[in-house]
């Protein structure tokens, strides 16, 4: 009861609603129909990426213990609920616009089950959803900046410009955040998960789910940027062709 008291998700989700709304009605109010609502969800994420990196890092160096069993701080706890408004918003919004998209629907229930049992359920293992949290949003600025010039480069060619000169440094920073360093990471929680200092205070099913949602993600990851470099080494290889045709 406490934990709902004290919530500031219903502040968080009036802000993240009035960003969409203004993103939706304002900002991309030109931009077709069929690309406004992730135009409106790249928006959103503009302002819960960057944010929570630095509300993560700050979080963390305001801890005094670190470990993958510690309690969590009052401002881990803020920052999970930060982050836990900002999906909650973005899964309504792939519900209600896109909602066969079975892939991000399901990221963003499991990442949403990982933040809610950490923040209601466990009161403990923030310092693994932070670090994480800070890999995984690193990106996210380049990311949003990236989808939005894609969504717009078959008609600008600003846009067209903006998507292929940033591909590479984008598609290189989340190589290094989830193929090389959140892999790193992942295991040395994995391993002190299964340990008994975190099934005092964690329940092994929730230790398991962890490591079960970060697994998978992780490797979704790897077909995504793997999949993403091929395309783009692709398009490299034909442009390359026709200058010399």
């Amino acid at each position: 009861m406490e934990i709902i008291s004290n919530s500031m998700f219903p502040t968080f989700f009036s802000i993240f609603s009035v960003i969409y709304i203004i993103g939706y009605f304002g900002i991309f109010r030109n931009w077709s129909q069929k690309i406004r609502p992730e135009a409106s969800s790249c928006l959103i994420s503009l302002f819960h990426g960057s944010p929570a990196v630095i509300l993560a890092i700050s979080a963390l160096r305001s801890q005094p213990v670190w470990g993958f069993a510690a309690p969590n701080s009052s401002a881990e706890n803020g920052v999970l609920e930060f982050s836990i408004t900002y999906f909650t918003m973005d899964l309504i919004h792939y519900l209600i616009f896109t909602p066969q998209d079975y892939l991000f629907i399901a990221h963003h229930v499991a990442t949403l089950f990982v933040f809610i049992t950490c923040r209601c359920v466990t009161l403990h293992g923030a310092f693994s959803v932070m670090v994480l949290l800070v890999f995984a949003e690193i990106t996210s600025f380049c990311q949003n900046i990236w989808t939005l010039a894609g969504l717009r480069k078959d008609d600008s060619e600003l846009a067209r410009r903006v998507y292929w000169v940033l591909s590479p440094p984008f598609y290189a920073l989340y190589t290094v955040m989830r193929v090389v360093a959140g892999p790193l990471f992942f295991a040395m929680m994995s391993a002190s998960l299964m340990k008994r200092e975190a099934r005092d205070v964690m329940p092994i099913w929730i230790s398991i789910s962890w490591i079960v949602v970060v697994g998978t993600a992780i490797m979704v990851s790897w077909l995504w940027i793997w999949n993403n470099w091929m395309e783009y080494f692709r398009a490299r290889k034909v442009s390359k062709e026709k200058k010399e045709g």
